[in-house]
């Protein structure tokens, strides 16, 4: 991989770990379904520009439309509401640490999925240290009986699942153009969010300058700008390749946690982060692979 790649992979890892951060900035002023549709909008709006300022045009039918209109509620709207209603009673760290459980919960839906790719032994293991990470992260709250962190530690468990059934999900569009995919994901997202925000949480006021930024930085930053490159930059680089960034997010989200909101770097959300990578390493295969280079030949 060209090192022009390598930057951009560990790039898109800190922007997404950065959302982590800026979700805890926002949940002080406006409601989690709010965050959620101002994220999918904007980024909606963006992709869109793009896609005619690229001279495209939209070719669907009906069929297909619905089914991406059910992806982008399915991979954006519920886990993009999930993650600021968690950080009510978790720190950036904890949910960034814990939304590293994507790459194994994609692994679960493919186990039960139609065609899906099943599950060998190598990441049967690898699921297995990702849950104990996410143990070791819910112990602090267990033994304190915080039983609110351990709850929003499973909503963010549900945000990276609704992920694992995307990613299984858009398998079927990979005839689409990338960039309709993304914009009709996250028209779909908004449009389903809209009804919801409305009813639950009303229109929003919005007074602080520094909302404002967060829903500039996670919409445009983090979610439009992003998911126009992503599936470009995966076939040029590939799925395991990509996966780099699953590390970078949660050591970003962990840092900035602690510079910008003075949260506190304990040694379980070290140990838990490590035993998710291990997960993830098992998963695609490197960690086994490491240990047979390191294995002396006879």
């Amino acid at each position: 991989m060209r090192i022009s790649d390598w930057l951009i992979v560990i790039l898109l890892g800190t922007v997404w770990g950065g959302s982590f951060l800026f979700n805890a900035i926002m949940v002080k002023e406006i409601d989690p379904i709010t965050i959620s549709f101002g994220r999918v909008f904007f980024a909606a709006l963006l992709c869109w520009a793009v896609f005619f300022a690229l001279g495209k045009r939209v070719s669907l039918n009906g069929k297909t439309l619905l089914g991406l209109f059910v992806l982008g509620v399915i991979n954006f709207a519920i886990p993009f509401a999930l993650f600021p209603l968690a950080q009510k009673s978790v720190s950036v760290g904890v949910s960034g640490i814990t939304n590293a459980l994507t790459p194994i919960m994609v692994v679960i839906v493919s186990q039960l999925w139609p065609g899906g790719e099943k599950a060998t032994f190598n990441k049967s293991l690898g699921v297995l240290a990702g849950f104990t990470g996410v143990t070791i992260l819910a112990i602090p709250a267990l033994q304190q009986g915080g039983h609110s962190e351990v709850w929003a530690i499973g909503l963010i468990m549900l945000a990276t699942l609704c992920y694992g059934f995307a990613m299984n999900i858009i398998r079927s569009y990979h005839h689409i153009d990338s960039t309709l995919t993304v914009c009709v994901a996250l028209t779909g997202a908004s449009l389903a969010l809209f009804p919801f925000m409305l009813a639950i949480e009303g229109v929003p006021t919005i007074a602080k300058p520094e909302t404002w930024w967060s829903i500039g930085y996670i919409s445009i930053i983090a979610t439009g700008i992003p998911f126009l490159i992503v599936y470009k930059l995966v076939e040029r680089v590939g799925a395991t390749n990509f996966s780099t960034a699953t590390f970078v997010a949660p050591i970003s989200a962990l840092i900035l946690g602690f510079v910008v909101l003075g949260e506190p770097i304990l040694p379980v959300h070290l140990f838990g982060m490590l035993a998710i990578f291990v997960g993830i390493l098992m998963i695609d295969g490197r960690l086994f692979l490491l240990f047979k280079k390191a294995k002396p030949s006879i």
